[in-house]
Parts: C-alpha cells; structure tokens; sequence
C-alpha cells in the first residue's frame, strides 16, 4: 500500500483552539470516546453539512473528535471544513496532496484519532450520523469478548435499481466465497475498536471487506439497521463496472488471507504489563 503523502494537517491546536487530545471540559463518563473518521473526495456543498450534524447527533460526553481526510480535492471541499474549525473545537483536518483512495483516507484519520472507538462514514452524506450513538452501543468494551465491530445494514437503499442489484449480487459473491454473513459491506457507516483496526493488513479496498477482516482476527462482528439518504450535492465516485472489477481482485486477496490467517485465543497474561498492539514493546 502507497502511503499518502500529506499536504496539510489542521486541527484544533494548530488553529489556536484547544487540543481535544491534551485536554476536555466534559465530565468523567463511562462511555467509549468516540472518533468519528470522514473521508472526502470533492464534496463541497455535502462535508459541511454533514460535519455540523455530527457534533449535533452525537452526545458531546461519548465524541472526542470528528476528523475529516480530504483525499485530494479540487473543489472546496477543504474549505467547507476550515470555516468550522473556530465552530467545533474537536474538529480536525487532513489534507493528502492526492487522491490515494477512501482506505488510504481512512487509515490516515484512524492513525492520527485519539479515541479507543472509531466511527467511519462516507463524506457524500448519505450515512446518518444520528446511526453513531446506537451502533457504538452495541460494541463491547475494547478488548473484551464482545463485538469489536458494529456494521450499518441499509435496509431501505435510496440508490437507483442498478446499484441495488449491483450490490446485491456483491454482497451475494462476496458471503458466498468469504462466510462473513454482512448483509451490506458496501455501507460506510461502521463502529469499531480502534486497536483491532490497527493490526489489520493495509490494502487499497480495505474498507470494504472489515467485517471479514475482523472476523480473521478473531473478532465477533454484528450488523445493525441504519438510515440511507439521497446524495445532495456532487456525483458518486464509483460505477457498478468499475466496482466489480476491482471488487473481483480484491476478493480473491481477501478469501487468501482470510483462510491463512491464524489469530490465536489468548488464556492468560501473566506478568509485567502487555503493551498495546499497536505499539512496538
């Protein structure tokens, strides 16, 4: 995988606003910090709208920060996101020089977020940040036996009758050769363990097989109903031919290391403290 080169990195201590990482003025609470990671490509007059009902829909005590990637725009869509910086302090802004893909974009914001729990959504603004809080509930505490991913599941789609087939057939395909029994791979909205993500082989087209993924590594996963909303602003970045050509590559590397990996159950730790796995010892 090609790492991306960044072009800018704004976020609330470069704006002269306080670090959600140093700092907070939210009360204790036992509730996961969540990270909520927005990749974008051209979506001036969607990323806007879409940061604002985020800090809306999510309780302040559970989000830590909302991280936008711009992978790469031509349009405003960088902008839209800097005229919010004074607007939300637990905003931040990564900017990749180009395009490397909504993986890439995801990883990026992953590696720099500060909470133990990720939500991802597409930038289009077709996921429903009011999903967060429910799909984040369904999690287990990081590290436990519980669900480390909660995947949306887009009962009612509002794309056209082409993609709906189209997804169908993938989603049919892809649980027929990978057993992971995910109604809807293709939905970006998701909640997961920020430590479980980070041991997970990179690849272009990473976001599309976590479920799998994680299931590989040992992780329970479920799958919640989410809402699914029409496009406002720009054009899609995918056609049903293009998906399905890259999508048949990526399957076949997928079923591979699905079937080599090996993610041993752990019994006991005994002994010093275990560092993070995401961490080198």
């Amino acid at each position: 995988m090609v790492l991306p080169r960044l072009l800018s990195y704004e976020s609330p201590a470069l704006s002269g606003i306080e670090d959600p990482s140093v700092s907070t003025s939210e009360p204790p609470t036992s509730a996961p910090q969540v990270s909520v990671v927005i990749p974008a490509l051209n979506e001036a007059g969607n990323i806007g709208r879409l940061v604002d009902e985020t800090f809306a829909a999510v309780p302040a005590a559970m989000l830590r920060e909302v991280i936008v990637v711009d992978d790469g725009s031509t349009d405003a869509t960088a902008d839209e996101v800097r005229q919010r910086l004074a607007v939300h302090p637990r905003l931040r802004l990564i900017r990749h020089s180009k395009p490397n893909g909504q993986s890439a974009a995801m990883r990026t914001g992953i590696l720099a977020a500060t909470g133990a729990v990720i939500a991802t959504m597409d930038g289009d603004g077709q996921n429903d940040p009011r999903d967060i809080p429910n799909l984040v509930g369904k999690l287990g505490a990081p590290g436990s036996s519980g669900p480390a991913l909660a995947g949306g599941w887009r009962v009612k789609r509002e794309a056209e009758s082409s993609k709906r087939l189209a997804s169908r057939f993938a989603n049919w395909l892809r649980d027929a050769l990978l057993k992971d029994e995910c109604p809807d791979t293709g939905c970006g909205i998701k909640a997961y363990w920020r430590e479980a993500y980070l041991v997970l082989p990179a690849f272009h087209g990473q976001h599309r097989y976590l479920p799998a993924l994680f299931q590989s590594y040992g992780h329970k996963v479920i799958y919640e109903p989410v809402n699914d909303r029409q496009r406002v602003a720009g054009v899609s970045k995918y056609t049903n031919l293009g998906r399905a050509l890259v999508g048949i590559y990526d399957l076949i590397g997928v079923r591979w290391v699905r079937k080599r990996t090996r993610w041993p159950e752990i019994v006991e730790r005994s002994g010093a403290s275990q560092a993070p796995l995401d961490k080198a010892p």
